[in-house]
């Protein structure tokens, strides 16, 4: 049989969409007829008139004609996506054809199709293809969600690197790259420039996969860029190191630094729009053997804050830090390494505390978040606008509520305990490995006993666990050394583990995890920890905070996501490793 004759044994009968959709019930006749004269005065098809309308869904269509052409409808939203077998059409054809290849039949592949009826792009799609097409059903919604998943930005991204390559070879005088890149930004409103259109590509991917961090490193013979996701570093493309130069020059600019100092680190801040969306960047660059390396810090910082309930604080942890932030003074700190959502935590409590009756001041570096009823201070150290400072100056203020972004040095912290001793509630960060060793480092940092005592409330210390993608878990059997360290926090639990891993797919983009949660641990300020602290007796206090916290540290926490199949063994031996450290 030809492949022409294969091809036309499939093509389907036309059929009158809206009958089918009167006779399964989905459609009234009176919905069907206003949507038939909208559709004449229009000249829109009378699918988009229906969806537009809401009087049907997309998927009640495909369903529909499916099973009147007797073809198979695919739900994308369950389905297993292969991406080599998608990228058997380019980006520019699926979204051109509304087509997904979904199988390869050794003799013919799957496709998915939106219009079943458009024989001409049948054709075509085989003809790219070399074989036969088997029809299936698809919605355009889920095809455009599934082409975003698969194809992403990074070979868009490619693309434009090469082309700002192509761009430098073109002018030989090497002090033109500056020059043109100066001119570039007094243009780049117009998006026509390619540094220009090669950063927007790379901020829409980086907020598309929902990236903290984006990573531009030279190397001797390529610009290497990574993305930082849910934290772990992803490679996304080289290019080659010629473009490193202007790139580097072109955000300089946008950040407003200097341009022509290159032996030594700068930190700036950018705005850029990615999407629908506003994005703070923190900006830092620091010299290397190749050129400068930059890395951005991208801040949602007019997202919606995350409510301390969607953090994964645990009830009981959660009813204990909200009362504790109720009272009238005293120092609440949260610890952790970078990158562990304390400052999530922290602007969740700022959301229970901001009310019109209450005057709260912050000082942070950088301010990650901006709250409207919030005085918020951006720390600057270049024109020593330093933490101690802005607290001397927030006590003259008239403040009910501070928060300190972190606690670094003695002066800080000895301010920070005297505001809350003085009527005051304090709310900062520590870098400590747990909650037990975070009073134990602010005495190191100079901070009398009597005035911790006296002014600590509690400590949470937390970090971020990343879930396993609920698209694509399966059971599996941990290593030996994993079930060791399951055994040495769960004992007899073990016997209900329900061990799982996400095996990678295109909604967790084939890594197996998708988003993140927390853990925590919290350590709150009794009588008896009060006076060990008070007399200087650091055994004596770790005695008591490892019987109050019992099974409830974040070894534990961890444990009853590997025990719930939520993560994986080796991500909770991680976080407690980083803990036990």
């Amino acid at each position: 049989m030809t492949q022409a004759a294969a091809s036309a044994r499939a093509r389907p009968k036309v059929v009158a969409l809206g009958n089918l959709l009167v006779d399964q019930g989905l459609l009234s006749p009176e919905r069907l007829a206003e949507a038939l004269a909208e559709q004449k005065r229009t000249g829109r098809l009378l699918g988009r008139v229906l969806v537009e309308n809401g009087y049907v869904t997309e998927e009640q269509i495909a369903r529909t004609l499916a099973s009147q052409l007797e073809a198979p409808y695919i739900d994308l939203k369950r389905y297993e996506v292969n991406f080599a077998i998608v990228r058997a059409l380019s980006e520019m054809q699926a979204r051109r054809f509304r087509a997904l290849v979904l199988e390869d039949r050794e003799d013919s592949f799957l496709v998915g199709l939106v219009d079943p009826f458009d024989l001409r792009t049948q054709d075509e799609i085989s003809a790219l293809l070399r074989r036969p097409i088997d029809v299936a059903l698809i919605t355009n919604e889920q095809l455009v969600q599934t082409l975003d998943r698969v194809f992403r930005k990074t070979e868009l991204i490619g693309e434009f690197a090469k082309e700002v390559e192509r761009e430098i070879e073109s002018d030989r005088e090497e002090d033109l790259q500056i020059v043109d890149l100066s001119a570039l930004d007094e243009s780049a409103d117009t998006g026509d420039a390619p540094v220009v259109r090669l950063l927007q590509s790379v901020f829409d991917d980086a907020v598309q996969v929902r990236a903290s961090d984006i990573h531009f490193q030279p190397l001797e013979k390529s610009l290497e860029v990574r993305f930082r996701i849910d934290g772990v570093l992803h490679h996304q493309v080289s290019a080659d190191i010629k473009i490193s130069s202007p790139l580097v020059v072109r955000l300089k600019l946008m950040a407003g630094l200097d341009i022509g100092e290159k032996r030594l680190p700068q930190d700036g801040r950018i705005a850029v729009k990615a999407g629908n969306s506003r994005v703070d960047v923190r900006m830092s660059t620091m010299p290397s053997q190749h050129g400068e390396s930059i890395v951005l810090r991208l801040l949602m910082g007019h997202g919606d804050l995350i409510d301390l309930e969607r953090t994964g604080m645990p009830s009981a942890i959660y009813e204990a830090f909200t009362r504790v932030l109720k009272a009238p003074h005293g120092i609440i700190l949260v610890t952790g390494p970078t990158g562990s959502g304390k400052t999530t935590t922290l602007y969740g409590a700022l959301q229970k505390l901001n009310e019109p009756g209450v005057k709260i001041l912050t000082c942070e570096d950088p301010v990650e978040y901006r709250i409207s009823g919030l005085v918020q201070v951006q720390i600057n150290e270049k024109i020593e606008l330093t933490f101690g400072r802005v607290l001397r100056s927030f006590l003259r203020h008239d403040p009910d509520i501070l928060l300190v972004g972190e606690i670094r040095d003695n002066e800080t912290a000895e301010i920070a305990a005297r505001a809350a001793m003085t009527g005051h509630l304090v709310l900062s960060t520590v870098h400590t490995n747990d909650a037990l060793s975070t009073p134990t480092r602010l005495r190191d940092m100079g901070v009398p006993g009597y005035m911790l005592a006296s002014s600590l409330l509690a400590v949470v210390s937390q970090r971020l666990v990343r879930l396993n993608c609920r698209y694509c878990m399966e059971p599996y059997s941990p290593r030996p050394e994993e079930l060791e360290w399951v055994k040495h926090y769960a004992g007899d639990e073990i016997r209900k583990a329900n061990f799982q891993r996400g095996k990678g797919c295109t909604r967790c983009n084939a890594v197996g995890y998708t988003g993140r949660t927390g853990v925590f641990e919290m350590l709150e300020m009794t009588a008896p920890l009060a006076g060990a602290i008070h007399d200087g007796d650091p055994r004596e206090f770790e005695r008591r905070a490892r019987e109050q916290l019992g099974g409830n540290t974040l070894g534990h926490r961890a444990l009853e996501l590997v025990l719930a199949g939520e993560t994986t063994v080796s991500e909770a031996m991680q976080v407690v490793t980083s803990a036990e450290g």
